[in-house]
């Protein structure tokens, strides 16, 4: 599998959508106690991967031998069209980023989800589960489904996408969900303006049945790698440790630091062949984030610069929608991982966090993500690699981790920060980010002169 080192280098509750497994079984664990000064946690050294949730990928395509069968019964079904996100939504399904689910939820699974941030499977485990994965539908789109038990979900082309079966149609309760999701209604949530205030008021549920994996025709499809793709890659690379880094900013050298310095804690630990999993966000982001494929270009660019090393490093991108929810979306991109095969998530301050739609403050406590993650139910499988913030030390000319005792000495160059200098092609302090990697962004910036500082370059449709 080419990377970017080559390429560019008690009570049960019943759930259909779930499919049924049984408790997972894993090698005996020798686990030590690491201390470090932000945190107390765990570490289990294992030879092999770490099990999906459930025991097994979900994954949810139809056999390639059965793909135009599937589309003839499409064709005398009731159709639902798909948003861009309701797709991308599809995609993380259909992998089984999100396994066990077999599908969009029901309402069993929904409120698990909501009340629970995890859902309990038919022989009583648990599983972490913190955002809603569903499907909204409107009235006229409820009526023409009717008593059917499954209808054919379609692209903006009409185009069949999938089958949903067996399924369940419940009232959609958008202030419970935004309200549980984000801790606030305040108005101006990105992903709530996208996909849910002019969403349909009920959700439709039910076991997808994906007739071809999504394809998206961006030129970067081959780093759209499926979590039974990243497992292959891991055993191919011998990795004995899987550590994932999530990001949907360009990657600077505070960034770098954090990967590098794990590794060399995992190396310490008695570990052999630790695996960075660098895993940009792929699906929907807000306006003023640099959009994916600048994003991978920056990307390329510090493996380039050697700030990574490619012989330790996978990049891929992963094709979920963003929240910024943060300390409730932190639960779902930790445990997304473990279904790519990752046993240790690196998490920093203010994961998933976004500025206070209305007020001038953060919306979310900058430690509450990390803090969240030590105690989430269906994470415990995960270690979790907390770090102090890292900031531009002045005095070494490089990012360091903050020093309290010395405050002085340390420069935080903020997100809003970078993209001014970038914007007025202005240079970061040495070393805050590698040459190649700042060049990009600043030909990003450049891109949107024509434009309004709020403009986006248009996201790749899913097909």
């Amino acid at each position: 599998m080419a990377t970017m080192s080559t390429f560019f280098t008690k009570t049960s509750f019943p759930s259909h959508s779930l499919r049924k497994s049984q408790i997972s079984h894993f090698a005996p664990a020798h686990t030590l106690s690491i201390k470090p000064k932000t945190a107390h946690f765990n570490v289990r050294i294992r030879a092999a991967l770490i099990e999906p949730d459930g025991g097994k990928l979900t994954e949810l395509f139809v056999e390639k031998s059965l793909t135009d069968v599937k589309k003839r019964e499409a064709l005398s079904l009731p159709r639902i069209k798909l948003s861009r996100i309701d797709l991308q939504w599809v995609h993380v399904l259909s992998e089984g980023w999100a396994s066990p689910l077999a599908g969009f939820m029901r309402e069993s699974e929904f409120l698990q989800t909501l009340h629970f941030n995890s859902l309990r499977l038919d022989d009583g485990s648990v599983v972490n589960m913190s955002v809603p994965i569903v499907l909204a539908i409107d009235d006229d789109q409820k009526q023409r489904v009717g008593g059917c038990t499954r209808v054919a979900l379609v692209d903006s082309d009409d185009n069949t996408v999938a089958i949903l079966s067996d399924i369940e149609i419940y009232k959609h309760p958008k202030e419970e969900r935004i309200a549980r999701t984000w801790g606030t209604t305040a108005p101006g949530l990105p992903y709530v303006d996208q996909a849910i205030t002019n969403a349909g008021n009920w959700l439709i549920g039910g076991d997808l049945e994906v007739i071809e994996p999504i394809k998206y025709h961006d030129g970067l499809d081959r780093f759209r790698l499926s979590p039974a793709q990243l497992r292959q890659e891991f055993t191919k690379r011998n990795a004995d440790a899987v550590f994932a880094f999530q990001l949907r900013n360009p990657v600077h050298n505070g960034h770098a630091l954090l990967m590098t310095d794990t590794r060399r804690r995992l190396l310490e630990m008695g570990y052999k062949n630790p695996i960075l999993l660098l895993h940009p966000l792929g699906g929907y982001t807000k306006a003023d984030d640099v959009p994916l494929s600048w994003r991978m270009k920056q990307h390329e660019k510090v493996l380039e610069d050697g700030v990574l090393d490619p012989e330790t490093t996978v990049v891929s991108i992963f094709p979920s929608p963003m929240h910024y929810a943060g300390p409730t979306e932190v639960q779902w991109h930790a445990k997304a991982r473990i279904n790519a095969g990752a046993n240790f998530y690196i998490v920093g301050r203010d994961p998933a966090g976004m500025s206070h739609p209305v007020e001038k403050r953060d919306l979310y406590d900058a430690d509450h993500g990390k803090k969240v993650l030590s105690m989430a139910p269906g994470l415990e499988r995960l270690n979790i690699l907390p770090f102090k913030v890292a900031a531009y030390d002045k005095t070494q000319g490089k990012m360091a981790f903050f020093d309290p005792s010395r405050p002085q000495d340390f420069l935080f160059i903020s997100g809003t920060k970078m993209r001014t200098l970038a914007k007025n092609k202005e240079n970061p302090p040495d070393g805050f980010m590698c040459p190649g990697g700042w060049q990009v962004l600043v030909e990003y910036y450049d891109s949107l002169s024509p434009f309004t500082d709020n403009s986006k370059v248009p996201e790749p449709v899913p097909a």
